[in-house]
């Protein structure tokens, strides 16, 4: 991010231009709905249920779709999920953490759910931040011996910093459930704005989770262009099998067409665990970057893996990937290949396998690629209202703030205790 508490003067924001205007004789001027899957995640079936996988806009004959048998893996072009067999499993991650608040002056009300799986960013709408313009601090308890609390204020601070926040929770009377949900918004004299939210809690069977989901707007200090970025961490862990999964989407958006968008993912099912990664890039001037790349392994140390990657620009670029495999004995088994477009109809398509198969040939082929972003600047902007709406303090009159793009954020108001800030431990690259 970048000033946070944020230190540079608020200039009026003009959506038509995209721009911070500059603010008056400063000591120095200065000047992420729909997400588009790059990928299923690769998916342990434990049987022979499996097609032939898409490489590029060729399909593998039919020994690919043999050895995916063999793997017991089931590769798609559209969104799979990791499997929870059990029925309690399948409820626990797959009902969608939702609180109430209700009228002024009751109990707020939750129920013990965690948040759904695969979903991205969600919207200003889906999160419903309200905060009261008043002070409230209560608690209170509930006929069932349950307790809970409601608290809100505001905080200021250096370079007329903002942050008006609200906090609510409780739990049951003997502490085997407990739930907490915080909300703020953020801002100061730069024209740094931000909206948050987090939510954590516990249900009876041991069934945790915890998510959290911001948006920002400021102004980027080196092209003076204005930016808003969206970006969401999620994870729940069961409390009675070894299975838990985290995810972390973000998505980036300036005035110009710049974009930028991607996905972290974390999954365990007692014996088996995937990851995947996934990023798209758009520097709008139509230069396009998209990659993927995800693994999965067992305990008994079956390990495969899928990754590909492709770069264009003006109906020019390169497509490559490698699908692999490794057993438990360390036998590994890949095939890579790679596709090259040459902006004139022609293609060159090749590939090799550890088994001798091999091909490397020139057709007449459309060259078909998303030379920008399907959900772009102006859409975020549509969607950010609650965002832009935040009134900063008011500047007095030759009054500017100090310039330090060094300094740390201000500490969020809300964090739960032990938060998880980062995924269970998992290997940043594929294994070899």
């Amino acid at each position: 991010m970048a000033a946070s508490s944020r230190g540079v003067a608020a200039p009026p924001f003009d959506l038509k231009m995209g721009k911070l205007s500059p603010a008056p004789a400063p000591p120095r001027e200065v000047d992420f709905r729909k997400q588009r899957w790059l990928g299923e995640p690769i998916r342990w079936c434990g049987g022979p249920e499996s097609e032939p996988r898409r490489l590029g806009k060729g399909v593998v004959n039919a020994a690919a779709a043999e050895r995916a048998e063999e793997w017991g893996i089931e590769h798609r072009n559209r969104a799979t999920k990791l499997p929870f067999p059990s029925p309690r499993c399948q409820r626990l991650f797959k009902q969608e953490f939702y609180l109430r608040c209700s009228a002024r002056n009751s109990a707020p009300q939750s129920r013990d759910t965690p948040p759904k799986r695969d979903t991205g960013i969600a919207s200003e709408k889906d999160w419903g931040i309200n905060l009261l313009d008043e002070k409230v601090n209560e608690s209170g308890v509930n006929e069932d011996g349950s307790t809970w609390y409601r608290q809100s204020g505001e905080d200021v601070g250096d370079n007329g910093y903002r942050c008006r926040w609200a906090r609510m929770g409780g739990q049951s009377h003997d502490g085997s459930v407990e739930w907490t949900e915080t909300w703020w918004e953020k801002s100061d004299w730069t024209g740094y704005k931000e909206l948050g939210a987090e939510k954590s809690g516990k249900n009876a069977e041991g069934d945790s989770w915890w998510e959290t989901w911001k948006e920002v707007l400021y102004q980027d200090e080196w092209s003076n262009l204005a930016r808003i970025e969206r970006s969401a961490e999620k994870q729940a862990k069961s409390g009675t099998e070894k299975a838990g999964w985290y995810e972390k989407w973000w998505e980036k958006y300036d005035a110009k067409g710049w974009t930028e968008k991607g996905a972290h993912k974390y999954g365990r099912l007692n014996e088996q665990s995937w990851w995947e990664k996934w990023g798209e890039h758009y520097d709008g001037r139509g230069y396009v970057l998209k990659w993927t790349d995800k693994w999965a392994e067992t305990d008994l140390g079956t390990r495969w893996g899928d990754k590909w990657e492709e770069k264009f620009f003006s109906g020019i670029g390169s497509r490559q990937g490698e699908t692999w495999h490794v057993s438990p004995s360390g036998e590994r088994w890949s095939r890579t290949w790679g596709e090259e477009h040459f902006g004139n109809g022609a293609v060159h398509k090749y590939g090799k396998s550890t088994t001798g198969e091999s091909w490397d040939i020139v057709m007449d082929e459309e060259t078909s690629y998303e030379a920008e972003p399907h959900y772009g600047w102006a859409d975020v902007v549509g969607d950010s209202t609650q965002l832009l709406s935040i009134k900063p303090l008011e500047r007095p009159p030759g009054v500017y703030p100090s310039l330090d793009f060094g300094s740390p954020p201000p500490q969020q108001m809300g964090d739960p205790p032990d938060s998880p800030r980062d995924p269970p431990d998992s290997p940043t690259t594929p294994p070899e």
